[in-house]
């Protein structure tokens, strides 16, 4: 049994929440720059100037943007490693403090949401847990925005209304409230599970990279046709009209109730910040 330091973890997480709000991942900063090409007039330029942002965030070590969101782990925990003087829910909350206070990241959690009292440590986190085999742990980092959770929906739709109906409902969600998430977005789509599970399938999906496909061909295509309607609705950039309202759209799936056909949509901004590190 390979045993870790839970200061170690801490240290770990403490860094990751500096540098996904500082830094853009490689495959997201490089959808943006090639869609420079296919814009013009002010959409154009907000992609640059979204481009410029990046490069100034970067240098500086400065936010992205100033709401650094709600801290989100997806942590690949090895059944043969421990946590000495702790454990992995507790050693993450203390990183998110540390690396919250000392990179004077805005701290969005509200204890409880109708008083509305600040959490000034930035915690908790949403930690979720999977065991797998191995001795390591990954974890990953996805700092999640309000105004792009706040567009992103969730309805339980009838298993006779298919694939026409689950299109339908990805597309009103997204021509409903995407243009208050700062676009060009990252869709994320769950389907099945049930109440309780789909939404976080949703947010999953929008942890893969632009560029990847579904590895089942159905949803590969489905995946592309969603994309394809999505700027086809001209919220384009920042949602002043364009071709790119969407960089990408991730469609994951579970098994579900004969009965039930349950559907979320994650939007996330076009600041899709992630990071992954493996102790």
């Amino acid at each position: 049994m390979r045993k870790i330091k839970s200061k170690i973890i801490i240290e770990v997480v403490a860094n990751l929440c500096a540098k996904a709000n500082f830094e853009f991942p490689e495959d997201v900063l490089g959808s943006i720059q090639k869609n420079i090409a296919f814009e013009t007039g002010l959409a154009k330029s907000i992609l640059e100037e979204i481009n410029e942002n990046a490069d100034i965030a970067k240098t500086e070590q400065i936010p992205l943007c100033q709401d650094t969101g709600v801290p989100n782990f997806f942590v690949k925990f090895g059944k043969d490693v421990s946590v000495e003087d702790g454990d992995i829910y507790d050693s993450i909350n203390k990183g998110v403090s540390l690396g919250y206070g000392d990179n004077y990241l805005r701290k969005s959690i509200v204890y409880d949401p109708i008083e509305r009292k600040s959490a000034e440590d930035g915690m908790p986190a949403n930690v979720y847990v999977d065991i797998v085999s191995g001795d390591e742990i990954e974890i990953t980092f996805l700092p999640k925005g309000g105004g792009s959770e706040n567009a992103s929906a969730l309805k339980m739709l009838i298993p006779s209304v298919g694939w026409n109906g689950v299109k339908e409902f990805v597309l009103k969600s997204v021509d409903d409230k995407g243009r208050n998430a700062c676009p060009p977005l990252v869709v994320g789509v769950g389907i099945g599970g049930d109440f309780a599970s789909i939404g976080l399938v949703a947010k999953k999906a929008i942890l893969r990279k632009i560029g990847s496909n579904h590895q089942i061909a159905f949803y590969k295509e489905k995946e592309l046709e969603l994309l394809n309607e999505i700027n086809k609705l001209d919220i384009g950039p920042m949602g002043i009209g364009g071709k790119t309202t969407a960089l990408a759209v991730f469609i994951e799936v579970r098994p579900t109730h004969i009965a039930s056909l349950p559907v979320a949509v994650n939007i996330q901004c076009h600041s899709c910040r992630r990071k992954t590190i493996i102790i």
